[in-house]
């Protein structure tokens, strides 16, 4: 029994975000290790660049388990680049902020991140990028709706 062209197109969107991703944490690691990060606390760090968030609100808006999460938001905080503050919502899920510290190491990635953003758009076009982007997104939201209908 052969695919049908859904199971094809949906089989190859998967196999290019596998590649996607890591090409992207292939450039973070490489943006953030001058600054002393992983890209794994810079993505915990930017969730939390705008205004603090609970473990499990970063896990979700990163599509990472809350455990990851919580491991590395006490590995930010032991170093300084983030702080643990009370939440006036839930007294036991307390709030992971961004410090001055981390915010400086988020400045420090910042020249090389503005680098490679126009590489890309040299590479795509910002026309192409941006419909690039919107595709991404409503992939990611068509996922996440038939996520919701399966559970």
């Amino acid at each position: 029994m052969s695919d049908t062209p859904e199971q094809e197109l949906f089989s190859t969107a998967a196999i290019i975000s596998f590649q996607l991703n890591g090409q992207f944490l292939t450039i973070a690691e490489e943006l953030a290790r001058p600054a002393g990060l992983t890209a794994a606390w810079w993505q915990v760090i930017g969730a939390v660049l705008h205004e603090p968030l609970p473990v499990a609100g970063i896990a979700r808006a990163m599509g990472i388990t809350r455990q990851s999460v919580q491991r590395i938001a006490d590995l930010l905080v032991d170093k300084g680049l983030a702080e643990y503050r009370p939440n006036p919502a839930h007294r036991r899920a307390k709030l992971v902020a961004i410090t001055d510290a981390g915010r400086n190491a988020i400045a420090r990635i910042n020249p090389q991140h503005a680098v490679i953003a126009q590489r890309l758009t040299a590479e795509l076009g910002p026309e192409q990028l941006a419909l690039t982007v919107d595709a991404l997104t409503k992939l990611s939201a068509a996922l996440d709706a038939i996520a919701d209908t399966e559970s």
